[in-house]
């Protein structure tokens, strides 16, 4: 029976500084802590890797605090919880040099100053960015800062299955009581199949997004909202979970997920979206045409689409100096010419594809959900940064910002949480492998449409009410196949996103107003 000190649930940006900080604060008081990281397949599968555009910091001598507050809270339709707005942007240049002291390359110009870009919604050149990984730059970095402390241990193709709570001591626990406490995971060892008990004094939910709820996302497969579905059948509080943000720019590869990103940096550099025949549309839509913030960009892009019955629009980087472009962007044009898309004549077709959720668990400002001892971080949580959409390049930024802020508040409530001695071991006493493993799959492809054709960038009442009756037979039939069947990942997963979709859903029917990403075509005024 493993128990830790810390267990820490996703090995993104978000887990991996968090755990990393803790390692080094507790070896620098010499006192000896146990620290788990644990990740469903290997360590640097994560959202983090797939981010390609950068990570958004006042940097510039040009640039201030205030207008990156303000470009953010623009962003967000002002419904972002300014205080955290300004804790973030203030807090982030520290943050970020502390990325590059632990070794993470951002790109630099030829006079040796780092060379910032600048997106969709930023009135400044604030991204710092590695050509067009950044992400995976990240990772790499903070992979490697994390295996070099011994009080960590990673755990690679473990996948946490239930959140350990007092529910398990068979006592009933009611959302929204403020004395649940969280005291690990029960976790599924890919390697042998067996439910082991991971308990621990302070537990970080740091799981990444929803994606695969969609039929197109740009997130790895990885992304199935575990974390959200965890805290929420813990009695969690999410919040939200309406605001699914698609970019705007996918690759056009009908049937491929996840799908490729055509970063939002791109615009930056000066692409520009058009029709077949050459001719634009973002100036009947907004006056930043293709700079316009990600939310107005998929909308106008899903509007030409459906008039004049296409499947797809056009960016176009043809005018663009090459060698600057392929400089910048040698990943997207590699992968684009694999493709028989040669960018130096040849515009690239693009897609609107789910990308983010602005929504999640509920957290305050040092990240603690409202289960005592559990903390949430990055795309899991919902910290109020985002409001009803998020600025681009803003996600990497609030995660390591909070991931260092669950750090100092675990560290300061670390002598506070005790484990009881009697939870039981994981219970699966009259289950059986399943021999329908085809429901399962047939199951997510019905979610998948359902939550695409109904729950997408524009909404109705009458489709999401569909949804929601479609979605809750879908419930009571995968929950019969969970009750009988032995733990697997493809189930688990499966009950994670039809939890997800609920929250999504409910929470996009009560939401009266458009606002952000929420587009209610029945709501239009």
């Amino acid at each position: 029976m493993p128990q830790f000190d810390f267990l820490v649930i996703g090995s993104g940006i978000a887990g991996l500084s968090y755990a990393a900080k803790l390692a080094r604060h507790f070896e620098s008081i010499r006192q000896t802590v146990s620290i788990a990281v644990i990740t469903k397949v290997q360590a640097d599968e994560t959202n983090t890797k797939y981010a390609q555009g950068g990570i958004a910091v006042v940097w510039g001598e040009s640039d201030t605090f205030e207008k990156h507050i303000n470009d953010t809270m623009d962003a967000g339709d002002g419904i972002n919880k300014k205080s955290i707005v300004e804790i973030v942007v203030k807090e982030a240049p520290e943050r970020i040099q502390e990325l590059i002291d632990y070794g993470t390359r951002f790109d630099r110009e030829s006079g040796g100053e780092y060379d910032l870009a600048k997106e969709g919604g930023h009135s400044d050149h604030r991204i710092l960015h590695f050509k067009d990984v950044t992400g995976a730059e990240i990772e790499r970095a903070l992979l490697e800062e994390v295996l070099r402390h011994q009080n960590i241990e990673v755990f690679t193709h473990y996948y946490a299955v239930e959140l350990i709570t007092q529910h398990h001591l068979g006592e009933t626990v009611y959302r929204y009581r403020d004395d649940i406490k969280c005291f690990g995971a029960y976790v599924l060892n890919r390697r042998t199949g067996e439910v082991e008990k991971f308990l621990a004094k302070t537990t970080l939910l740091a799981t990444g997004g929803i994606g695969n709820i969609y039929q197109s996302t740009t997130n790895p497969t990885i992304a199935t909202g575990d974390g959200i579905a965890m805290a929420y059948r813990a009695k969690g509080v999410c919040d939200n979970m309406e605001f699914i943000q698609f970019h705007p720019t996918s690759l056009y590869q009908p049937g491929q997920k996840p799908s490729f990103l055509i970063s939002e940096a791109v615009r930056g550099f000066g692409g520009i979206l058009k029709h077949a025949d050459g001719s634009t549309f973002m100036e009947n839509y907004d006056t930043r045409l293709s700079l316009a913030p990600r939310d107005i960009v998929a909308r106008a892009i899903d509007s030409e689409m459906k008039k004049n019955g296409v499947n797809h629009v056009f960016l176009d980087v043809r005018h663009l100096d090459y060698d600057k472009f392929l400089e910048h962007f040698p990943n997207i044009t590699q992968y684009c010419l694999e493709l028989g898309i040669d960018v130096r004549k040849d515009m690239i077709p693009v897609v609107p594809a789910q990308h983010y959720m602005c929504g999640g668990i509920r957290v305050d400002e040092w990240g603690k959900t409202n289960i005592n001892f559990l903390y949430a971080v990055g795309e899991c949580a919902c910290t109020g940064l985002h409001g009803a959409n998020r600025l681009a390049s803003n996600s990497l930024l609030e995660a390591v910002v909070f991931g260092h802020r669950a750090y100092e508040s675990a560290v300061a409530g670390f002598d506070k949480a005790v484990l009881p001695d009697n939870l039981p071991e994981w219970d699966d006493s009259g289950t059986t492998h399943p021999e329908e493993n085809v429901l399962v799959t047939e199951m997510t492809r019905e979610l998948n449409s359902i939550m695409s054709n109904y729950v997408g960038i524009v909404r109705t009442d009458r489709r999401m009410k569909r949804a929601y009756d479609r979605l809750e037979l879908l419930h009571k039939e995968h929950e019969e196949l969970y009750k009988e069947s032995k733990i697997s990942v493809a189930i688990c997963e499966l009950r994670n996103m039809i939890n997800v979709s609920y929250l999504v859903i409910r929470m996009a029917m009560a939401r009266r107003e458009n606002i952000g990403l929420h587009y209610n075509a029945d709501h239009v005024k």
